[in-house]
């Protein structure tokens, strides 16, 4: 069995196993990584003889460590890696690679039903009756889009964005609130089967999925970079964040929304940004936070999409599909009943 991890910003760990009675009973470690003395390569394959099936990347990672002397050095990857590695070989984890991606370019939608499709696609990938999904859609008009566990009074001026015409949402991930508008944002949600972050930390996960947008942005001369927890950066400043929901069996909701352009002085009259995110940032105003793509590149918004899904299927597998009518009925549904109820506007206060 085979098993191919490649670390976000570092080298390509492999490893081939082969198991009995649930024990790996013989494994061998390759890659383009470094790793002096040369000793260690045998201390690392040794570690993982005997260890069960069934053991988690932090158990795999540990019986490495533990393995290891002092005086070892792994440049480019770590044990945690290896251990991502090893679950891929044993079926338990899975790779982009071993999945076909369907691609829908939905058009502007209001910010309830867009939300709505959100839950509606994490809920059909858990019920088998979709694939892993790279949705990128647009917005019929501007809004604040709340995290689930934000309080309303606290993040939004509710008053200066009803004199704006914005509307005020609540999405089921956490994380911040977001200002966006139509044709100066681009957003896109990446729902996924757990099997794919198997084994990584929340930070990890953000990370790794961020991963081809980030390559796809290096490509056309950004210099992105992943920021923990959930920020897309350039030298310039905040490009995009991410937010991520997990269903009960796995299924990862993972969301982007990038600024495009933006009216930076209309996001500070409806978003309340407190004193303390701003220090904790480093920056002394909302303003200069955020770089918009259309700073850093000449191409348009719709040359920067296209970009985007051609970097996403000249690596992975993407099948274009569209929006059913019956995905569309149940986000509809689901917007009568929840999103644009003001129980789920106001579930915080």
């Amino acid at each position: 069995m085979r098993g191919v991890y490649k670390v976000p910003g570092g080298k390509l760990v492999t490893v081939e196993l082969e198991t009995e009675n649930d024990r790996i009973t013989n494994a061998h470690l390759a890659g383009d990584f470094f790793l002096e003395p040369e000793e260690a390569l045998e201390r690392i394959n040794s570690a993982l003889v005997g260890l069960s099936t069934s053991a988690r990347v932090s158990q795999i990672g540990e019986a490495i460590t533990v393995a290891l002397d002092e005086d070892d050095s792994l440049i480019g990857f770590a044990p945690r890696d290896i251990g991502f590695a090893v679950r891929r070989a044993l079926g338990s984890a899975t790779s982009w690679e071993d999945h076909q991606f369907e691609l829908i370019v939905d058009g502007p939608r209001s910010p309830h039903m867009q939300m709505a499709l959100d839950q509606v696609y994490a809920e059909a990938l858990a019920a088998g009756t979709r694939g892993p999904t790279l949705r990128i859609w647009d917005w019929a008009s501007s809004a604040v889009v709340i995290g689930s566990f934000q309080s309303l009074a606290n993040e939004v001026n509710t008053e200066q964005a009803t004199q704006h015409g914005i509307t005020v949402v609540r999405r089921i991930s956490g994380g911040g609130a977001m200002f966006v508008e139509p044709g100066n944002t681009i957003t896109y949600s990446l729902v996924v089967p757990g099997s794919l972050v198997d084994g990584m930390s929340f930070e990890e996960s953000y990370e790794f999925l961020d991963s081809w947008v980030i390559r796809a942005l290096r490509d056309l001369g950004i210099e992105a970079t992943y920021q923990p927890l959930n920020d897309i950066t350039s030298p310039a400043g905040k490009i995009a964040g991410a937010a991520q929901k997990r269903l009960k069996d796995g299924t990862v909701l993972h969301h982007v929304t990038m600024a495009y352009d933006i009216d930076a002085t209309k996001m500070t009259e409806v978003l309340r940004i407190g004193k303390e995110k701003l220090v904790d940032k480093g920056v002394r105003s909302a303003i200069k936070r955020v770089d918009p793509l259309k700073s850093q590149t000449p191409m348009t918004r719709e040359e920067i999409i296209e970009s985007f899904i051609e970097s996403f299927s000249s690596q992975y597998t993407l099948v274009e599909t569209r929006v059913t009518d019956e995905e569309e009925q149940a986000a509809e549904t689901l917007v009568q009943s929840k999103f644009a109820t003001r129980e789920w506007l106001e579930l915080v206060p």
